[in-house]
């Protein structure tokens, strides 16, 4: 796909926010933001992009029912054993995994990857969207990351701050949804949201140049998860 007509994103996020809002994921998760382009009035939109706040797996809640059938063994062994996989009840919820093996992802170390495996559940393989994954809230993560990019002298890890809250803990924003369907949201240039953000003009004008490279270098599904 090369990107979407306005409606179509707006119609793709509320389904995205539907599954959040009704099946079981691998984590708990508590926030979806659209931010970026679809915040911006853009049509089309070139890629879709999506942030996620999740919570940090500290206890698994899964249901005591699974489809282990008569294995009787631990989650984790059991996803080691069949997926080369760790993790499985720590990092993601067992009976998430159990009921939804083929969206089981895993990190470069072979840990299950939360971020991965909610953009297997929530996306489809070639689709051009950009997820962000992160225990915080995207308001707090913004100013995190702009340290961190200034810091590493890696405007690509920026995270753009023009963002709007489509669902939280359980509440849709439908106010959300009508000015990203009629373009209503009056959003500056990535620069200038830099710039209120701290940055002097000459650098947020150079930030912002290289995230626009960055992502348009970018293509299908895309996914970045941090934990702050």
């Amino acid at each position: 796909m090369t990107g979407f007509d306005r409606s179509d994103a707006v119609d793709r996020l509320e389904d995205l926010v539907d599954t959040v809002a009704e099946e079981r994921m691998p984590v708990p998760v508590r926030e979806v933001w659209a931010f970026g382009d679809v915040a911006l009035g853009l049509d089309p939109v070139d890629r879709l992009d999506v942030y996620l706040t999740k919570d940090v797996l500290m206890r698994d809640d899964s249901r005591a029912a699974s489809d282990a059938g008569d294995d009787d063994r631990e989650p984790a062994a059991r996803f080691r054993e069949s997926h080369g996989i760790e993790g499985v009840g720590k990092s993601v919820r067992a009976d998430w995994a159990a009921d939804h093996p083929e969206y089981l992802r895993a990190n470069a170390n072979g840990h299950a990857a939360p971020e991965k495996c909610l953009a297997a559940h929530l996306l489809g393989e070639n689709e051009p969207i950009h997820l962000e994954v992160c225990n915080a809230p995207f308001e707090d993560n913004v100013t995190q990351r702009l340290r961190g990019a200034k810091l590493r002298e890696d405007y690509t890890q920026l995270l753009d701050p023009r963002g709007v809250c489509l669902w939280a803990d359980g509440t849709r924003s439908g106010e959300a949804f009508r000015k990203l369907r009629e373009s209503e949201l009056a959003l500056p240039t990535l620069s200038a949201a830099l710039e209120m953000l701290g940055m002097d003009e000459e650098e947020a004008t150079e930030a912002a140049r290289e995230l626009h490279a960055w992502r348009e270098r970018q293509d299908g599904v895309t996914v970045r998860g941090d934990v702050v």
